[in-house]
């Protein structure tokens, strides 16, 4: 049987208020929640994460009168538009500063020229921040070096020099932060078969600057071995880049497990291009996933404003 959840859960998750989700339901029929023996809502996973992608559209400008029966998937692709037309307005500011260094940045990347691809970097630090340097700078980057490889307007060896470079940018700024032992923990890998670590690699940076406790694996881990990592550091989440492939047989399988592995306790934070290819095994795990660096920021917000959930949760 699907887990379901009372409405509490659903408002820690969300950060809306259970006064707000019944008027959704009453109101406009956003969704149709199950009722316990005792006439109490419980809600799937699916309809908690629709739930908040009906928050997320709302905070963007829309009525929720307007998109409350859209079908999931309408709702999902209008967000993923807004994503993308909030991205677009950021680069192309007035004075398009974040389009001049991202454009001195893939000049950097198909000269290989190290030194000055960190300098292009530190200037975006200094300009916007560590969190708007990974929002603005590097996270659109990824995307287009990613597009362009795909296309074979770079090559392979181009994606891996811009990795490598960005690991050792965000290593050394992460470092710089006084992140004390009693901090939660969050394990940042990408599962077997995944073998594009630049998200995680990101994941691991936002966990830090928002005062968690990072323990990064690098990529390519098996369902065991990230769980004995969990389970050794007692890990409040993990994290799981998902970019390359979106097909992966395999996967399922090693999602699966991890939840088996690991405390009901320890939540699964998903996100990267190609992590809605596996939707629906991530929902059947449990995993909250995220479609950009902002809303994996506001994810671990709420996991550690969330009470602890026990097994029987």
């Amino acid at each position: 049987m699907a887990a379901s959840f009372p409405i509490q859960t659903v408002a820690e998750r969300t950060g809306l208020t259970p006064h707000v989700i019944r008027a959704w339901e009453r109101r406009y029929r956003a969704i149709e929640p199950e009722r316990s023996a005792g006439k109490h809502r419980l809600y799937s996973e699916a309809e908690i994460e629709r739930i908040g992608m009906l928050q997320r559209a709302v905070r963007s400008g829309h009525s929720i009168g307007k998109i409350a029966k859209l079908p999931t998937e309408e709702l999902r692709a209008l967000i993923v538009q807004q994503s993308a037309v909030s991205r677009s307005t950021a680069v192309h500011g007035a004075d398009d500063l974040v389009a001049t260094f991202r454009d001195q940045s893939l000049a950097a990347i198909g000269r290989f020229d190290g030194p000055a691809l960190q300098e292009v970097l530190s200037r975006s630090l200094l300009k916007f921040g560590h969190m708007g340097l990974l929002r603005l700078v590097i996270a659109p980057l990824a995307e287009e070096i990613g597009e362009r490889w795909r296309s074979g307007a770079l090559t392979a060896a181009h994606e891996h020099f811009f990795t490598a470079s960005v690991k050792v940018f965000l290593g050394d700024l992460t470092r710089q932060f006084v992140i004390p032992v009693s901090a939660p923990c969050i394990i940042v890998t990408t599962p077997a078969g995944q073998l594009h670590e630049l998200g995680a690699i990101m994941a691991a940076a936002t966990a830090a600057n928002l005062g968690w406790r990072p323990i990064y694996l690098g990529p390519n881990l098996p369902a065991h071995e990230i769980a004995g990592a969990a389970l050794r550091n007692e890990a409040v989440a993990v994290a799981l880049s998902i970019v390359y492939p979106a097909d992966d047989p395999n996967l399922p399988r090693e999602l699966a497990e991890l939840a088996r592995l690991i405390p009901a306790s320890t939540r699964v934070l998903a996100g990267g291009r190609a992590a809605r290819g596996y939707f629906e095994a991530l929902i059947r795990i449990g995993a909250l996933c995220a479609d950009s660096i902002e809303e994996f920021g506001s994810q671990l917000d709420s996991l550690r404003r969330a009470p602890v959930r026990k097994a029987h949760d």
